[in-house]
């Protein structure tokens, strides 16, 4: 499953609990597109309208190759396809206070587009400086490995 495009930021802002699996709603060049590269989810989000779920702010470039005899929006919102039986535990995990849902990675799956995320509870400040200290330390004691 090669991965197109992950979610950087994801692991660093969000404690994430539980993740799942959705397939994306896209258009021919869109698809294009996205195999090539060029999607990005820096600053985007899932949400829940009439249940039902969509991935909102991913940019995915216009396809180049593509005749587009409408405007082109980028940033638009995409459906995701998840189970009914899914999408009802998420709607009892998102009315816990403090609890959203996070696009951590794009990916393909045979033929088809994958989208994975979590639901996650936002880290505090103090949470992301341990988070920091306990990296640092494990790279100071692999460097001191490697070079002795």
């Amino acid at each position: 499953m090669p991965t197109l495009a992950t979610n950087k930021r994801a692991h660093f802002d969000y404690e994430l609990l539980d993740k799942y699996e959705a397939g994306l709603v896209l258009t021919g060049a869109e698809v294009k597109s996205i195999k090539t590269g060029h999607i990005s989810l820096k600053g985007s989000f899932v949400t829940m309208h009439e249940s039902e779920l969509y991935l909102t702010n991913a940019t995915v470039a216009h396809y180049p190759f593509a005749n587009f005899k409408i405007a082109y929006d980028p940033t638009r919102s995409r459906k995701l396809l998840v189970k009914k039986s899914e999408i009802k535990s998420l709607i009892g995990k998102l009315h816990v206070k403090g609890l959203t849902l996070v696009p951590l990675r794009v990916y393909t799956k045979r033929r088809l587009i994958k989208l994975e995320f979590a639901v996650a509870r936002g880290k505090k400040a103090y949470d992301k400086r341990s988070d920091i200290a306990k990296s640092e330390s494990k790279r100071s004691i692999d460097r001191a490995l490697k070079s002795s």
